[in-house]
């Protein structure tokens, strides 16, 4: 089984069951292993649309990183994801940090996610859950890369 890190991100619709949604439809083909507390967040690049609720999770998949990255585009797609232009407002968002320590890149995937290290509303959830986690392609813990991310006031603990 391998261990796979995913960042869950909606600002569209009921954020916090789109959330849960996908988590519970991921859980029928894969084991979730953590899930991070749920943040809100301010939103980047496209300004002019609702904040976003994220989190992180850890999952053992037998699944392959390709098959995988299927599975999820056929969670936001049922979930309502419909095509748009980059940053686009989006009822969930899912995407692959980590895949073992998997480096990859391909025209469909690239691993470890490219801008995971200057997203700080991708590294406090992934951080909460991991801290000590090894970047493949760094070498440095996850902690190490929260502490020097800009934004983080932008992200703030959500309670229902």
């Amino acid at each position: 089984m391998a261990e796979v890190y995913l960042s869950f991100g909606s600002n569209m619709g009921d954020r916090n069951k789109n959330l849960s949604t996908a988590l519970s439809w991921l859980a029928k083909l894969t084991v979730v292993e953590k899930t991070s507390s749920i943040f809100e967040t301010e939103p980047v690049e496209f300004l002019e649309q609702p904040k976003f609720l994220n989190m992180a999770c850890k999952i053992s998949t037998i699944l392959g990183p390709l098959q995988l990255l299927s599975v999820i585009k056929g969670i936001e797609v049922k979930l309502g994801r419909r095509p748009a232009f980059r940053n686009a407002p989006r009822p969930i968002d899912i995407d692959i940090l980590f895949f073992e320590d998997l480096i990859m890149d391909t025209a469909k995937l690239t691993l470890p996610h490219p801008a995971l290290t200057e997203r700080a509303f991708v590294l406090v959830p992934l951080a909460e859950i991991s801290p000590d986690f090894s970047h493949p392609r760094g070498g440095k813990a996850l902690s190490y890369y929260l502490n020097h991310v800009t934004g983080k006031e932008g992200v703030r603990r959500w309670t229902p």
